[in-house]
């Protein structure tokens, strides 16, 4: 296991989920139930996601190298400009309305639930998930990228259960859109030169 992809790997997956709707679902949840039971359904959905990336990027570690890089190079690219273009205007608004109204009196179990329900649902198709994929990918190291996305993405949900609405309001949202854009543009460059040099 390299340290160096888990840490890559920490750092785009962690960017890359700020701006995202999952991220602020898991802030709202944050503001109506008890921080550490959102946090154990939240960390529990987002453990799901990347298992179902793992197998997915395995899969495609089956194509043969050039062909992959090509592959793996468009979907960073494709990532950026959804990353860019979406830039989290709409995604408040977005994530308070799956959640509808706060319920009041739920048992530990309840919000548990709740909380994976939510993160379990929006997470499907997201583009960490499509990210975490390409870098298992990219990088022939599940285990480095699997621990590495996992704490990403824990570290992007335990943030915003516990002070995103600050973070948010110390530095804007298109900020951060822009650095995680960056990495994923940084990372598609990379793979196109290692398909062309073979």
């Amino acid at each position: 296991m390299s340290l160096s992809v888990l840490g890559v790997v920490f750092v785009t997956i962690f960017l890359a989920e700020l701006p995202d709707k999952t991220a602020l679902a898991s802030l709202l949840l944050g503001t109506r139930y008890r921080a550490g039971q959102v946090f154990l359904g939240v960390a529990a959905a987002f453990l799901v996601h990347v298992l179902i990336a793992i197998g997915a990027g395995s899969l495609l570690r089956l194509i043969p190298h050039r062909p992959l890089e090509a592959v793996v190079a468009v979907l960073f690219a494709l990532g950026a400009a959804l990353l860019l273009r979406e830039g989290g205007k709409h995604e408040v608004a977005e994530a308070a309305e799956e959640l509808g109204p706060a319920r009041t009196g739920l048992g530990p179990l309840r919000v548990i639930g709740t909380s994976f329900g939510v993160i379990f649902v929006a997470e499907f198709g997201d583009l960490t998930e499509i990210l975490t994929a390409n870098l298992v990918a990219k990088y022939h190291d599940p285990l480095a990228v699997g621990i590495g996305a996992t704490l990403g993405l824990w570290g992007v949900g335990a943030l915003g259960i516990l002070g995103g609405r600050r973070l948010l309001d110390r530095v804007p949202l298109v900020w951060i859109t822009r650095v995680a854009a960056t990495i994923m543009i940084v990372l598609s460059a990379l793979s196109v030169v290692s398909a062309i040099r073979g």
